[in-house]
């Protein structure tokens, strides 16, 4: 008798084990939250572009510049402060987004520093998800009247120019394109950096 008592008080805490392991293994498994996206370099931030501030004279811009002429279409229209004088870097200009300009002009108007342009040459693949996180981070603070980042081959048959992304902060308007050539694997980006009062 004891005996049988003996495997019955073994049995029941097993089978009790059981039964909660079991319980256990079928309640559904919740899946952790995905990791915060890591923080962007600090080359998309287009402040990194401003070498000097606006209204410098031409000897207080610490990079040595030539002088370059600028043809521009009417598409993008001329710049507000008239006819400047623009100057492009003679060297390697400062880096954004993640890269080396392959083009950056410093343009006077008044012996005054008044647009700064950069263009940056970026993969066809990933160049939609560049400018998209880039223009978040350029309108977080800033009043911007069009925000669309429109890297992707959207547009009219044919187009090569799309609106990217613009707005102003802290008295400097910005506005960015995006260009493609044709049999071009990658894609430009070109922003514009403008004074609020360039004549000043």
């Amino acid at each position: 008798m004891n005996y049988a008592l003996l495997h019955v008080r073994w049995a029941v805490p097993a089978v009790t084990a059981i039964m909660l392991a079991a319980c256990a293994a079928s309640k559904p498994q919740i899946a952790p939250p995905p990791p915060p996206p890591p923080p962007l370099d600090a080359s998309y931030d287009w402040h990194v572009l401003l070498i000097a501030p606006f209204g410098s004279v031409l000897k207080d811009i610490p990079l040595a510049v030539h002088e370059v002429l600028v043809f521009r279409d009417e598409a993008h229209g001329e710049s507000p402060a008239g006819d400047p004088e623009c100057y492009a870097v003679s060297g390697t200009g400062p880096r954004f987004l993640t890269r080396s300009p392959s083009s950056y002009l410093l343009c006077f108007n008044r012996g005054k520093l008044s647009r700064i342009e950069a263009t940056v040459r970026l993969p066809e693949n990933g160049s939609a998800q560049i400018v998209a996180d880039a223009c978040a981070l350029w309108t977080k603070n800033a009043h911007a009247p069009n925000t669309a980042a429109s890297a992707g081959p959207e547009g009219s048959e044919g187009s090569k120019d799309s609106a990217a992304c613009e707005g102003a902060d802290g008295g400097i308007a910005f506005a960015a394109h995006i260009e493609r050539e044709p049999n071009e694997e990658d894609t430009q980006l070109t922003i514009q950096l403008d004074a609020a009062d360039p004549a000043s």
